[in-house]
């Protein structure tokens, strides 16, 4: 498989970072194809100066992101949640990567689009330091509605799944070490699914949640 991973933590010292190596380390030695980027590393800018009235000239780390993604088979995003959503470098990389004629097309006389970057799946694994149901039950998921929803789905990348590693910094070395050997495990073994029966209809759906690790 064709994978195509995208750090979005910027910080190069993070447990985003530690979690990204497991995965793509043991996603090589499956046989898999890795092509990645850690945003922290890229050169653009996330600013959307003029919105989308006019499209910015794409910086060259930005024309690689869309070979990219036009080359893989799943798109794999690791991000913290920061304020109930994501880190503004990633919103600016969405904001100036995705945009009409590579991703979607409106139609031209009905409010619907073409979905250009369908037979693609994806893989978001969100970190946090609050619990997962909090984060469910204070912000209704917010992060992965505007992520999976609002620009993977959008897009036509299906399905998407969903993986929380919360309470980060309550873990133990120990811990942590168990986290990054799930997640090289990830693409094979699916970690335990949380679903409350209170929630099972709400938007925990289709969320891989680690929780009270």
């Amino acid at each position: 498989m064709r994978i195509y991973l995208l750090l979005a933590h910027p910080d190069a010292t993070s447990f985003n970072r530690a979690l990204a190596d497991a995965y793509a380390g043991a996603a090589l030695a499956a046989g898999h194809e890795v092509r990645r980027q850690n945003i922290g590393e890229l050169k653009f800018d996330p600013v959307l100066w003029k919105g989308y009235r006019e499209i910015q000239p794409l910086e060259p780390d930005l024309v690689a992101a869309q070979e990219n993604i036009r080359w893989c088979e799943r798109w794999v995003i690791f991000y913290p949640v920061w304020w109930g959503s994501v880190p503004a470098l990633l919103k600016g990389f969405f904001d100036r990567v995705l945009y009409a004629d590579f991703a979607y097309k409106y139609h031209e006389k009905d409010p619907f689009w073409d979905k250009l970057l369908k037979g693609r799946s994806a893989h978001i694994v969100a970190t946090s330091d609050a619990p997962a149901l909090w984060l469910w039950l204070q912000y209704r998921n917010s992060d992965v509605n505007a992520v999976r929803r609002g620009a993977l789905e959008f897009c036509g990348f299906s399905p998407v799944r969903v993986t929380r590693v919360d309470r980060v910094k309550y873990l133990t070395s120990e811990q942590r070490a168990r986290q990054l050997s799930d997640e090289a495990m990830r693409g094979t073994a699916r970690v335990r699914s949380y679903a409350p029966d209170s929630l099972s209809t709400g938007d925990c759906r289709g969320i891989d949640a680690q929780l009270w690790v």
